[in-house]
């Protein structure tokens, strides 16, 4: 007998470790999974956004703790994984949410501004998941969720431009099937959702010029609503999608099919 559909989407005594989960994508993406019954540690750059939400999400009833955290840096990055034992004793799920962008055309890229974004987005996901992933190695079980964007699969010649943005996101769905191919059959899936336009600190600067674009020509005409990337990131989390690795699920009202 198979398992029932609410056993397969329940995360009840999973631990999941989430990157950038202190605002936007990342704190609804980490929402979900506490929803589905999942002990969150989260992670953070600034104070005054980690610790507001880690409020928050206690008293919501969920069992949550948070960490100041560069993801660039490997010693902070292993002093969340390190503080996660500590506190849950394991670690079943991993959401690489971390991310910043720059802004520039490509010929005046500053080079630090370049790799300020592919070390936190691509090297920082790398680090996570190297620093995670030995533990759940140990254990022959867990779930990595890198979050990319539609911006490493589709670019615009009438901008915005973001090079290094596009790059590391790029970059991420090489990186989610080569863990996904190293560590498959160590019991380890790996997979990435690739969200388009969602209101959002990082993206509320460039979603004005986008969204007449979308509305004339997305196959669902809107910006993505709150709420629309929770649901994707508990199926990847959960036994419902145990057959799935190394693969992109695209949240995007159809933009990159047109």
């Amino acid at each position: 007998m198979t398992a029932h559909i609410k056993e397969l989407f329940d995360l009840s005594g999973r631990v999941a470790i989430v990157t950038g989960g202190s605002r936007g994508l990342g704190r609804e993406m980490a929402e979900g999974l506490a929803e589905a019954g999942a002990s969150l540690m989260l992670c953070a750059r600034r104070e005054e956004w980690l610790q507001p939400t880690v409020a928050e999400m206690r008293e919501l009833g969920f069992q949550t703790e948070g960490v100041l955290c560069d993801v660039s840096k490997p010693d902070d990055v292993q002093r969340v994984v390190d503080k996660t034992i500590e506190a849950y004793g394991k670690v079943d799920i991993l959401l690489n949410n971390a991310g910043v962008s720059w802004g520039e055309r490509p010929e005046a890229m500053p080079l630090d501004k370049w790799q300020k974004v592919i070390d936190i987005n691509l090297t920082g996901a790398f680090l996570f998941a190297q620093a995670a992933g030995r533990e759940m190695l140990k254990r022959e079980r867990g779930c990595i969720i890198n979050v990319s964007s539609v911006s490493g699969l589709q670019s615009s010649a009438d901008g915005p431009h973001y090079v290094g943005y596009a790059a590391s996101k790029a970059g991420l769905f090489g990186l989610t099937r080569e863990l996904a191919a190293s560590w498959g059959r160590q019991g380890i899936r790996v997979n990435a959702i690739a969200p388009g336009f969602f209101h959002s600190r990082l993206a509320d600067g460039v979603i004005e010029y986008a969204e007449p674009v979308i509305k004339a020509r997305n196959p669902i005409p809107r910006v993505g609503a709150a709420g629309e990337l929770k649901g994707v990131a508990v199926f990847l989390a959960s036994d419902a999608s145990n057959y799935i690795t190394g693969q992109t699920i695209v949240v995007d009202g159809g933009r990159t099919i047109v």
